[in-house]
C-alpha cells in the first residue's frame, strides 16, 4: 500500500472514531465505527473485498499509528 492510499485510510479512521466519540459513543463503538469506515475507504480506492480490506486496515494497527 503506498502512502497517500495509507493516509487516506488513516485520515478515515480517526475521523470516524472522533465523529462518533463526539456524538457519544463509547470508545469501543467509535473504534469499532473507525475500523468499518477505514476498510469501506480501503475497498473503494482498492477494489478488495470487504472481509480482505477489513484485515488490511487491523493489520495496519492506525490506533498505534495515530499515537505515534
Amino acid at each position: 500500500m503506498d502512502a497517500a492510499v495509507m493516509e487516506m485510510i488513516l485520515t478515515a479512521f480517526e475521523e470516524t472514531r472522533n465523529d462518533a466519540l463526539a456524538q457519544g459513543q463509547d470508545a469501543d463503538t467509535a473504534i469499532k465505527e473507525a475500523y468499518t469506515a477505514a476498510a469501506m475507504c480501503l475497498s473503494a480506492m482498492t477494489g478488495l473485498e470487504d472481509a480482505a480490506a477489513r484485515a488490511e486496515v487491523v493489520a495496519l494497527n492506525p490506533l498505534q499509528r495515530l499515537a505515534a
